[in-house]
């Protein structure tokens, strides 16, 4: 059987500038269900040609492998599409172009709040988190504990997810997102959260996905984090990929193209 367990091909995701996606929470898709049964299997009814609307490739043509047991870093400058192809990855959205092939359990870590919700509490949270990314019951009830220490936040875990600290939401997201022992791991800049204590049982978890032959994608723009974990990289570049070679190689590329001199500078 073949070790790879990421095959991205022509990926491309296009956005209307100024229009962002929706997403219904469990509850309205029910409804819309019940009130027009047809309706909700039915494509989104396409933009007028005679329409002015203008659109953004946030993805272009984008292929790569990830082969089980590789850490693996996107970098690029805001804007590149690394937000994105994690998103396309984990099914949170659709590519315009091309296809994603994921083949194991797959958690991931993209924004603060994914899967959480405001008005609960942050055990109802854990439960809810965990359902969605598709830990059963019982499992859930067996790493609570686990997770509710991992995510320090014994003393607030029957407060409403509301007045927790963006590092708290955080915490509590990326120790549930961790206890799945997902077989991929995707994160979007979580480890940039917390303090350093709390970063060292992040990387702690990293190593020992590593070494138990798990797969972990890492956006971030902290060099040193990068440069620690990932065997390789990919670079992003207003929505094209530059480059995806070991990760010395591809920021010693990235860096270069950095410190050349701005189009119509000097």
């Amino acid at each position: 059987m073949s070790d790879i367990v990421i095959r991205a091909e022509n990926l491309g995701k296009r956005y209307r500038i100024g229009e962002s996606e929706r997403y219904f929470a469990l509850r309205d898709v029910l409804a819309r269900a019940f009130s027009a049964p047809a309706r909700i299997f039915k494509a989104r009814k396409p933009a007028s040609p005679n329409g002015d609307a203008t659109h953004i490739w946030a993805l272009k043509d984008v292929s790569f492998e990830v082969r089980q047991g590789e850490v693996v870093g996107l970098i690029g400058s805001n804007g590149s599409g690394k937000t994105t192809l994690l998103k396309i990855l984990a099914q949170v959205t659709r590519p315009t172009e091309g296809h994603a092939q994921v083949r194991g359990r797959v958690g991931s870590l993209l924004e603060v709040g994914t899967g959480f919700h405001p008005e609960l509490t942050g055990r109802e949270n854990v439960f809810l988190s965990g359902a969605i990314l598709g830990m059963t019951k019982a499992e859930i009830l067996r790493k609570f504990d686990e997770m509710v220490a991992f995510a320090e936040v014994e003393k607030f875990i029957d407060t409403p997810l509301k007045h927790y600290s963006t590092g708290m939401q955080m915490r509590l997201a990326f120790a549930v997102a961790a206890h799945l022992e997902p077989e991929i791991l995707l994160v979007d800049e979580v480890l940039a959260v917390g303090d350093s204590d709390f970063q060292a049982k992040c990387y702690a978890r990293i190593h020992n996905f590593r070494r138990a032959g798990k797969t972990f994608l890492c956006v971030s723009h902290n060099k040193a984090v990068l440069m620690e974990l990932c065997d390789r990289a990919i670079w992003l570049d207003q929505g094209e990929m530059m480059m995806c070679d070991r990760i010395d190689a591809v920021f010693e590329a990235y860096e270069g193209r950095a410190a050349l001199p701005k189009r119509g500078a000097g």
